[in-house]
């Protein structure tokens, strides 16, 4: 099953990290391979980026209906207009729906108007946050970066289960899919032995700026984990592709820092660009069927 402890402290050493940034790249997927005419698909955090990117191959396979998922609605008819403009001929429908994933309320508003859909056949789980201090959500009153990355997510994935289920069927599936990392392998973790354990992450004396997100991810992966033991493929397919180290906006919070510079040097040399790491999320939401279900998806291979 997925997130296996001891397999991925092994693929995610320093060595194995660094071999796959220089000479590893998720497949390409193309049309010949995989065509998506008639079919809906959501991808959250989509505006920018690995989201965005990810939008941009799925149209290519001629999906019928995208909906990007953001928290800011006027970036996304931003992103809307560019992606129809490169598809004049084509008939594509383009929505930009809200969803702030730090407000429950927008979470569950979000998951009732997918009802109303004809169909919808892949949910792609990118948008998440990075933050270099800590900041209480004014919502929920969590910690930010564990808000976004873990129990929102989480709830989102809970939500849209039951949608996927109802516009799909046993033999074929629907897919969702939560894009993962190498960082929960480098995890700290030092809340681990804190009971209850959720209140430990909200206190700002346990908070370090560079463990929280790599440990926020760990938690979404562990949740995965069990949802997937839960959740048969029949039902839902779930998998958790890594896109590896990207050149993306993610870490604009360390700008101006040490951290930030160091961390800026350490993109420029290995990260890929947002392209080649969308094509990770592209893979396994549209290639991937029932086995790799519950599975860690690195370069379009499943995890051993």
């Amino acid at each position: 099953m997925i997130f296996d402890s001891a397999t991925i402290k092994g693929r995610a050493t320093q060595g194995a990290f660094f071999k796959r940034q220089l000479f590893g790249e998720p497949p390409v997927v193309s049309r010949t391979d995989v065509d998506l005419s008639g079919k809906t698909a959501i991808v959250t955090g989509s505006n920018t980026g690995l989201g965005f990117e990810c939008n941009k191959q799925l149209l290519d396979l001629g999906l019928s209906r995208l909906i990007i998922a953001v928290r800011s609605e006027s970036k996304g008819e931003e992103a809307r207009k560019e992606l129809l403009a490169a598809r004049r001929s084509e008939t594509v429908v383009i929505e930009v729906w809200k969803l702030d994933l730090s407000r429950y309320d927008s979470i569950l508003a979000f998951a009732e108007r997918t009802r109303s859909l004809d169909r919808l056949d892949i949910v792609i789980s990118n948008a998440g946050v990075l933050k270099r201090n800590f900041e209480l959500n004014k919502s929920t009153g969590h910690e930010e970066t564990v808000q976004v990355n873990h129990l929102s997510n989480a709830l989102l994935a809970i939500l849209l289960i039951p949608v996927l289920k109802e516009k799909n069927s046993p033999e074929h599936p629907g897919r969702l899919t939560v894009v993962s990392s190498d960082t929960p392998a480098w995890a700290k973790f030092k809340e681990r032995n804190f009971n209850p354990l959720l209140s430990a992450f909200d206190k700002s004396e346990y908070f370090d700026g560079q463990d929280r997100y790599p440990t926020a991810k760990l938690l979404s992966q562990l949740f995965l984990s069990e949802l997937a033991k839960r959740v048969p493929p029949s039902v839902v397919v779930i998998n958790a592709p890594n896109p590896g180290l990207c050149k993306s906006g993610l870490a604009r919070d360390f700008n101006g820092t040490f951290a930030g510079y160091i961390f800026s040097i350490f993109q420029f040399i290995l990260a890929r660009k947002p392209a080649v790491g969308a094509r990770a999320l592209t893979d396994a939401a549209v290639k991937h069927g029932a086995e790799s279900h519950g599975q860690y998806i690195e370069d379009g291979k499943l995890a051993p």
